[in-house]
């Protein structure tokens, strides 16, 4: 007779393993339900954005121009574009003069303003934070060739700023040839502070007060306080602000056009500027589609570090 066969077992009695999740075909399918009616949304997001982006793509491609044979019938080159583009010296001096808008006029500038504005209209009265809205929302409000304009009458060599130097005995240089970067940065800050100034204020109604007061009352002090309570508890907000004041700023081209016209010589041409003048002073329209997908790439390496900043934190 045969010894009996021992089975083994890891199986320890009372403790039995969790059974397997099913998967829910009913809840599926009301995911699907759900989703169905973001699909003409996700339609019309693929034509009117991704179509385009794809069709500047490939006609950077080419060697498609305004005028010449190439005009009616361009032709794919390949990488050529971007090929000459990298080899052009204006390019490089180009992209750090966008670098230079971007982080003095917006990542620094409009954000910094526009805080500090939220923060003086926050503990000011009525009076002062009705005036002081009043005169940063115009700005905002303003069209943007409007806009434009009256910050070229402001720093123009005869203009108000020199005008009002002169009332107190200085003789003010032509700011608009001696330091264009500096005078487009101060009008872009002037005209896009607003937008930071009301992001900011909405932020910090959402910040309570009793843990500020408590703050206070431990002794810590103005500056102790913004840094350590607020501004932590409103950096979702301020990634945000962040990412959108830096995609606009990004596109800025009729108030720089306007002021400099990307002068005197490509001392203010940022990108922008430089694939317009490439596109249709020049007509090299497939040159200057390489530099706008260039601008893309910018943009999509800044919207993708913000969106980092703005993933929920995980415990």
């Amino acid at each position: 007779m045969s010894a009996p066969t021992l089975v083994r077992s890891d199986r320890v009695p009372g403790h039995e393993p969790p059974p397997r999740p099913v998967r829910s075909t009913t809840a599926t399918r009301r995911s699907l339900l759900r989703s169905i009616p973001l699909l003409p949304a996700t339609v019309l997001l693929a034509v009117f954005l991704l179509g385009p982006v794809i069709s500047s793509f490939y006609g950077s491609l080419t060697d498609s121009s305004l005028s010449g044979a190439s005009a009616q019938n361009s032709t794919f080159v390949g990488l050529r574009n971007y090929t000459a583009l990298f080899a052009d010296p204006d390019f490089p001096k180009s992209v750090l003069l966008t670098l230079v808008f971007l982080i003095a006029s917006a990542i620094v500038g409009q954000n910094v303003v526009g805080l500090g504005l939220a923060i003086l209209m926050r503990s000011s009265s009525r009076i002062i934070r009705s005036l002081v809205g009043t005169v940063v929302v115009t700005a905002w409000v303003l069209p943007e060739i409007v806009a434009s304009f009256a910050a070229y009458a402001f720093f123009n060599d005869t203009g108000t700023l020199n005008t009002m130097l002169s009332g107190i005995g200085i003789d003010g240089p032509n700011w608009l040839y001696a330091l264009p970067m500096l005078s487009v940065i101060l009008a872009n800050i002037w005209r896009g502070t607003a937008f930071s100034m009301l992001v900011y204020s909405a932020a910090l109604q959402d910040v309570p007060p009793e843990v500020t007061e408590s703050a206070e009352v431990d002794g810590a002090r103005g500056w102790q306080r913004l840094v350590f309570i607020t501004l932590p508890m409103i950096r979702r907000s301020i990634s945000t602000n962040l990412m959108l004041t830096t995609l606009q700023t990004l596109s800025v081209f009729t108030l720089i056009f306007v002021m400099t016209g990307g002068g005197p010589g490509t001392d203010s041409s940022t990108l922008p500027v430089l694939a317009f003048q490439e596109a249709f002073q020049f007509g090299k329209l497939g040159f200057g589609t390489a530099i706008a997908t260039i601008m893309l790439i910018v943009g999509a390496i800044f919207s993708i570090a913000y969106i980092r900043a703005l993933k929920p934190e995980v415990d």
